[in-house]
């Protein structure tokens, strides 16, 4: 008589994937009786993987042997007595319980536990059905500070503060093993590092992007997220992210789109001369948006902008004129996805009259070069000053901010000409002490979470623009209080 023989390790407890040696005493045997003719079976081997609505599970190499009756099993029954039986080992098998797609509550973690991490906890904590939100962090006290921030801001203990090392593989990994949905709230250079962790340790995960090139390379990982059955979406913050949804929510009510221009500025609400700005977020983030050349569609095709130029001037009310420019990252991929569906698709930044002069002053005489220059004898990147100086000087704590966001497209509906118009103007909370910049880069970026919680993000690498339709996002921030207006002509 055969006997099936099942050695089944599970992946998630012992941390290794399919690429990995299984281990040698892990996993339980199970013994089945098969049919005599079963052992002719010699061997096979069987790569897969599948998805249930309630459950991810994924199996890899299961390899089905003959091997003597004296190699492994107690056979007793005498029909097999000098026989073969027919032994199964699941070498490496790696299996989910984390159930991402049903009504229990979750467990989110955040990865950066600074501004806008902290306001991705706590929109979760009162949106999210959260049991638990862990807040990672390299400096463990800033984890505890927002951690305690964000519990006494909803009356309950919800947030866990500990230690992470974004770059330290075996760290993050252990970080993110009981997680559901991650927030990678760290600098965008570090997100493509964090995404194959999160597929090994099945998380699914947001960034709040910040360079289209970094996102791409993310992107990279598409089939192995769909493979391992996880859920990314790059660039789900401010702009890339809350601007994009504006602008999918309105191409949504056009049946042919034509043009879409969308507007985004975070501003202090008491400009001072000479720059009429407050730094809202990183220097190192603003210097690359004035830097690094934009993507765009003109004309229907591909295009790369240069930055801090196309100069415009728009009217925004009870503010007056404002102007807008061109500056990288707030489109990431849609371009390429869009390429061929629409003639116009650009992004430009808000500013008050007479800042992108004064900046574009600082590009052209070098001041944002990364090449060393000799001072004093001692050696100096021009852009490394730049952010030390600049990030004081703009750095004005006395002021509160305010968030400008537009988005309109045109097109056809019903045969004729059609323009949609749609606006968000946030400013900071006095209740909460949220920044708007902070409300509208880490609602957003929960919003998208707790979608993927839900089960209504299928797995991949998803771009920004096809993952959470347009109109969801707005219907959602509506529900959180944001103050939303639109038109059409």
């Amino acid at each position: 008589m055969a006997f099936f023989a099942v050695a089944a390790f599970f992946g998630a407890a012992f941390g290794f994937s399919a690429g990995d040696p299984a281990p040698a005493a892990a996993g339980a045997f199970l013994t089945f009786d098969f049919e005599e003719d079963f052992a002719s079976l010699i061997a096979a081997l069987i790569t897969f993987s599948f998805r249930l609505r309630r459950r991810r599970i994924s199996l890899f190499l299961i390899r089905i042997e003959l091997v003597p009756s004296w190699a492994g099993c107690d056979v007793t029954s005498e029909r097999a007595a000098g026989g073969y039986h027919a032994a199964a080992w699941l070498v490496a098998a790696l299996f989910s319980v984390k159930d991402t797609t049903s009504n229990m509550a979750k467990t989110y973690a955040i990865l950066g536990s600074g501004m806008q991490g902290t306001a991705v906890a706590y929109d979760l904590a009162r949106y999210g059905d959260a049991a638990r939100i862990l807040m990672g962090d390299r400096d463990l006290e800033q984890a505890r500070k927002s951690s305690s921030r964000v519990n006494a801001l909803v009356g309950a203990a919800i947030c866990e503060p500990h230690a992470v090392d974004a770059l330290n593989e075996s760290e993050l990994a252990e970080f993110f093993s009981p997680v559901d949905v991650a927030a990678s709230c760290v600098p965008y250079w570090m997100h493509p590092k964090i995404v194959p962790v999160a597929i090994k340790t099945l998380t699914n995960m947001i960034d709040m992007g910040g360079d289209t090139e970094v996102t791409l390379e993310s992107m990279r990982y598409d089939e192995a997220a769909k493979a391992a059955g996880v859920s990314i979406i790059p660039d789900t913050g401010l702009a890339p992210g809350l601007v994009n949804s504006l602008a999918t929510h309105l191409m949504s009510k056009l049946d042919e789109v034509e043009e879409v221009r969308m507007y985004c500025g975070g501003l202090p609400q008491n400009p001072k001369p000479p720059f009429n700005y407050k730094l809202v977020f990183n220097i190192e983030g603003l210097v690359a948006e004035y830097t690094d050349d934009a993507y765009a569609i003109r004309d229907g095709k591909l295009a790369r902008p240069e930055t801090l130029a196309d100069l415009e001037e728009i009217e925004w009310p009870e503010l007056g004129k404002m102007e807008a420019f061109v500056t990288s990252g707030g489109t990431s991929t849609a371009p390429h996805t869009f390429l061929g569906k629409v003639r116009t698709y650009e992004y430009k930044t808000i500013r008050f009259p007479g800042h992108c002069a004064l900046m574009r002053v600082f590009m052209d005489f070098g001041f944002w070069s990364q090449e060393p220059v000799e001072v004093d004898g001692g050696s100096v990147r021009p852009r490394d000053l730049f952010h030390k100086i600049m990030s004081e000087a703009l750095h004005d704590p006395t002021d509160k901010d305010q968030i400008l966001v537009r988005a309109t497209a045109s097109g056809t509906k019903s045969g004729q000409p059609k323009k949609y118009q749609i606006d968000i103007w946030d400013k900071q909370d006095e209740g909460t002490g949220f920044s708007a910049m902070e409300r509208m880069t880490g609602f957003p970026s929960s919003i998208n979470m707790i979608e993927i919680a839900k089960g209504n993000v299928g797995p991949g690498v998803i771009p920004y623009e096809l993952a959470v339709p347009g109109t969801v996002v707005v219907e959602e921030l509506a529900k959180r209080g944001i103050g939303i207006s639109e038109s059409a002509s």
